[in-house]
């Protein structure tokens, strides 16, 4: 049995004056973000896809003129950008799931006070309280 589970929601850290999470909100969270890491997986299987199949495409593209071959590789820089967002969107998900799981959900990383209830139900995937989150965001 996980930590989270055996403490319970109403054990997760909320900030001061905010009511302590219930299983249900907690479940809706913990839904919201299985169904991201399953969409964000088919998206990058996807992609990849794609990606693969236009690098199958150079070889064919070998008389194309040089705004052709330009336009091809920014098409395949998008992809890849889009890719890499994706994965590091679905590493975010993750991570928050697993720390529901450990019973860590709703703790700053960085300074270990909590996050705010509101923050992640907003935002499930925080792992920073708002003024960590600035105090990075001016870095």
């Amino acid at each position: 049995m996980t930590a989270a589970a055996q403490s319970g929601a109403a054990d997760l850290p909320v900030r001061h004056g905010e009511r302590r999470w219930t299983d249900a909100e907690i479940s809706k969270v913990r839904q919201q973000l299985a169904g991201e890491v399953a969409e964000l997986r088919m998206e990058i299987d996807r992609a990849e896809s794609d990606i693969a199949d236009r690098l199958g495409d150079a070889v064919s593209d070998a008389g194309d003129d040089q705004a052709d071959v330009g336009a091809k590789a920014y098409e395949r820089e998008h992809e890849l950008a889009l890719t890499y967002n994706a994965r590091e969107l679905l590493a975010q998900a993750e991570r928050a799931l697993a720390r529901i799981e450990a019973g860590t959900y709703g703790s700053c990383e960085s300074c270990g006070q909590p996050i705010g209830k509101a923050r992640l139900q907003a935002f499930p995937r925080a792992t920073l309280c708002v003024p960590c989150k600035q105090r990075e965001e001016r870095r």
